[in-house]
């Protein structure tokens, strides 16, 4: 088994000058899919189970597919709970098998996010897991506007939480489509050089891929999370198969030639990361 915490690939990538993906899943094809470019890569993984994807499958499913690939994977896999929001949502995920906890605590005043954060970050390590918070918050496109970063409060977060790894506002907005935007890397080496912990970036798929590459190599940015990238790939071969033969009916037939391109566009992503 190469079941891994967070900890266990982000203190290697952050000492070693590379990232890690963290990958958000929404199903069996992706998630297997993920995999398989990490072993083609021979780097690891991060399968995220974020909002959506438990909306749509149960916590304790999640957590015995991640399991299960792990078992199997020749590379260290993380189980990783994206954006928990409540203790209860944590536990479950804990008691699911999953490696990794990421409360979110982004929208609530700066001493609740840290004291909320500080206790899934107790119970994750009693339980020998990690944990990653978010300082400032990261917003959306077409949706929530984002607040940046405070290097200063980012410093009291890492320290009074102990978090594993802290996720950061620095011109990052989830669910972005192009790669026009850019981070903010005057904030990122304001906020670097008041903290230690591995830094993360959620909506990395509108991040330039040459940034993403050279902060990987520079920064203490550990972890790219990267969902829409993935998801349009994934759209783009399930709408070519469904579309080669319009009388096939047999969704097992069709998702399987979603595989090899999305492990090819998987690769890409994984290569850019790697030190």
């Amino acid at each position: 088994m190469t079941l891994a915490t967070l900890a266990e690939v982000l203190q290697p990538a952050m000492a070693g000058g590379y990232a890690v993906a963290g990958l958000v899943t929404l199903g069996w094809e992706d998630m297997r899919a993920f995999v398989a470019a990490a072993e083609a890569e021979e780097c690891p993984v991060i399968l995220q189970a974020g909002p959506s994807c438990r909306a749509h499958t149960p916590l304790p499913v999640l957590g015995k597919m991640f399991r299960h690939l792990a078992e199997s994977a020749r590379v260290p896999v993380v189980g990783h709970l994206d954006h928990g929001y409540t203790v209860d949502e944590c536990k479950e995920a804990l008691d699911a098998g999953f490696t990794s906890l990421m409360f979110d605590g982004s929208r609530k005043p700066l001493a609740d996010n840290i004291a909320e954060t500080r206790a899934i970050a107790e119970m994750a390590h009693g339980a020998g897991i990690s944990c990653e918070g978010e300082i400032g918050f990261v917003g959306y496109a077409d949706g929530e506007s984002s607040a940046g970063t405070d290097p200063e409060e980012a410093a009291l977060f890492a320290r009074e939480t102990s978090v594993d790894a802290m996720a950061i506002s620095v011109g990052n907005v989830h669910l972005q489509q192009d790669k026009q935007g850019g981070l903010d890397e005057g904030r990122i080496a304001a906020i670097q050089a008041l903290t230690d912990v591995p830094l993360v970036i959620h909506g990395g798929s509108g991040v330039p891929v040459d940034q993403r590459r050279r902060l990987a190599r520079t920064s203490n940015i550990c972890k790219f999370n990267i969902g829409t990238e993935l998801r349009m790939a994934f759209g783009d071969a399930l709408r070519a198969a469904v579309n080669a033969d319009p009388d096939r009916f047999d969704r097992v037939a069709i998702l399987k030639e979603t595989h090899d391109p999305m492990v090819a566009a998987t690769r890409r992503v994984l290569a850019a990361l790697k030190g």
